[in-house]
């Protein structure tokens, strides 16, 4: 009796191994598991082609990959992997492409690469750049036709005399070295689907950036990074359809936007190029001022950060009338000082909910539905 209940058991034992040694997934078309093996990390992509000849070379068909030279033990070992990765014989599409760079190399590597991203038609590209070196990106990348975002950080255009981007939508820049800007200009012409851009950091504007997009609904511009306040004579924004915009530039002298959509939200933190705020430096700024104000009339949900754009705002109500900010039911303030709230917010009679955050290293929020 003891041999019979024995036999149960070697049986259920023996059908549990069957199914661990049964290979399901090597058993999926091609297709199928370069979908799956696209969401791995580079190590686990690799990692089965050591198990069976069935996976052998597979991961060279991802249509996903996130490639980073600090996941390797050296630049060589790097450079092979992408290489074999990057081959322009293959024929695969690359859907996303992340490529993170900390390594000061031959960069023509990498130039060969992204060209052959770009033959692969990629749709999603990041390039995340730490060269001391100057890295010439390929002409191919500015005329991708296939790309729907792209993430590029320290980044020149003036080298590129011609750009087309007929699907993108999403471009964020990070370090965008400006020194003609009608080459930006250009620039953002060129992605007539654009809908959501981010600059942060642009260096050495001799002009003002401007942003003429009729497609782009969300915008952030944040921090010029030159060292000279009059090198950026200020920001041009003409988005009919922008229902999302964040200004956080201490050092434009100007600020401008026509055509905002209505009901939109803007956070804010300006200051005309002003380092001392007075009664006098605010008169001297009193039109560009005056058109800034002008501009954000239907904004519905308006954040200011910092006391010096309200200190201005204050300063510049005494000369002149503040206009009247019917649309706006949302207001945010963040500040040190209550007595610069004042002005503006008797200037918003339509105002609903209002939250006020004072001292900003020890936060004390006030919020009011009115």
């Amino acid at each position: 009796m003891a041999d019979d209940r024995e036999k149960p058991k070697e049986a259920c034992s023996k059908g549990l191994s069957e199914i661990l040694e049964e290979d399901r997934i090597s058993q999926l078309p091609d297709h199928l598991i370069y979908h799956i093996l696209g969401y791995l990390s580079i190590n686990d992509v690799v990692r089965p082609s050591i198990l069976s000849t069935r996976w052998r070379g597979l991961w060279l068909w991802v249509p996903r990959l996130e490639l980073s030279s600090r996941e390797f033990s050296d630049f060589n070992a790097f450079a092979s992997f992408g290489d074999k990765f990057f081959d322009s014989d293959r024929v695969s599409c690359i859907e996303n492409l992340e490529l993170t760079i900390v390594v000061n190399e031959n960069t023509s590597y990498f130039t060969s690469w992204i060209d052959d991203a770009v033959k692969r038609n990629v749709q999603h590209l990041r390039l995340d750049f730490c060269l001391t070196s100057y890295f010439e990106r390929p002409v191919s990348l500015y005329v991708c036709h296939t790309l729907v975002s792209l993430k590029l950080n320290c980044m020149t255009l003036d080298v590129v005399e011609f750009f087309s981007f007929p699907r993108l939508k999403t471009m964020h820049l990070t370090y965008l070295w400006l020194s003609k800007d009608a080459t930006f200009e250009r620039f953002v012409s060129s992605c007539p689907v654009l809908e959501d851009l981010e600059i942060f950091g642009y260096l050495d504007a001799s002009q003002p950036l401007r942003v003429h997009s009729r497609s782009l609904k969300r915008l952030i511009i944040a921090g010029c990074a030159s060292t000279k306040v009059d090198s950026v004579p200020g920001i041009i924004i003409d988005a009919p359809l922008l229902c999302d915009l964040a200004i956080i530039d201490e050092k434009s002298k100007s600020f401008i936007v026509n055509n905002m959509e209505y009901n939109a939200k803007l956070k804010i933190d300006v200051s005309f190029g002003i380092e001392v705020v007075d009664e006098a430096s605010v008169s001297s700024r009193r039109s560009l001022i005056r058109s800034c104000l002008s501009g954000i009339l239907k904004v519905e949900d308006l954040t200011i950060f910092g006391d010096i754009l309200l200190k201005i705002i204050h300063y510049y109500s005494k000369s002149e009338s503040l206009p009247q900010f019917g649309y706006m039911s949302q207001l945010s303030l963040v500040g040190e000082y209550m007595k610069w709230f004042e002005p503006f917010l008797e200037s918003c009679p339509n105002l609903k909910s209002l939250v006020l955050m004072v001292n900003l290293l020890n936060p004390m929020i006030f919020v009011s539905s009115l």
